[in-house]
């Protein structure tokens, strides 16, 4: 091989290595993974007179606002799936999932979900405590703890406030395992929180 040759062929490779470095091998895309509410039904009529609930998006606790799916092995350590996530964040997920839940209690004469030019007497403020696989016994299963807080618009009076926790039993030790049982939990919590609002609205008087 003589000097030219030579000098084309160390050519070819550092052009080769460059365009390597240039477009490494692309990591595997994440299976995305939603959360879902019960099926839709029409809600029950609201009683003359019924107060308008405004549904603000959800606050989320540490670890909790990002698309990452939280997992648990061991007493206060979390961890986050690699190659698995929802497909937006938890809180606005269920934002949507709990505006429908408190139109379906019948116990309001409209529910708006912010950010919205629409105002209300009253308003739910939820914030997502937990939300997590935990592999702490057998079978695995997911918990879900939400926090609940109905306000009087006008006064900021505090009219209601409860925290519910569903803990749901996972079909599988994987992942989707874990996806499958976190629907059920928010689905139990969803359930819960209708009746919660329903009774806050009953109850309510304003001032």
């Amino acid at each position: 091989m003589n000097c030219a040759t030579r000098w084309a062929a160390s050519l070819a490779a550092s052009l080769a290595c460059g365009c390597a470095a240039l477009n490494p091998a692309s990591a595997p895309h994440p299976d995305t993974h939603s959360l879902d509410g019960a099926a839709p039904s029409a809600p029950a009529p609201a009683p003359r007179g019924a107060p308008t609930l405004v549904v603000s998006l959800p606050h989320a606790a540490a670890g909790l606002d990002s698309r990452r799916i939280l997992y648990q092995r061991r007493a206060h350590t979390l961890e986050y799936y690699a190659h698995n996530e929802w497909v937006d964040t938890p809180s606005r997920m269920l934002a949507p999932l709990i505006a429908a839940a408190a139109a379906r209690s019948g116990a309001f004469g409209a529910v708006v979900l912010t950010p919205s030019i629409a105002s209300g007497e009253l308003r739910l403020d939820t914030e997502v405590r937990r939300l997590q696989h935990e592999f702490l016994g057998s079978p695995s299963r997911v918990r879900f703890t939400l926090n609940a807080t109905i306000l009087e618009t006008a006064t900021r009076r505090v009219v209601a406030t409860r925290e519910f926790e569903a803990l749901a039993a996972a079909p599988g030790e994987d992942p989707y395992g874990g996806v499958l049982a976190a629907n059920r939990a928010v689905q139990s919590v969803l359930a819960e929180l209708a009746g919660f609002c329903a009774d806050a609205a009953r109850d309510w008087r304003p001032r």
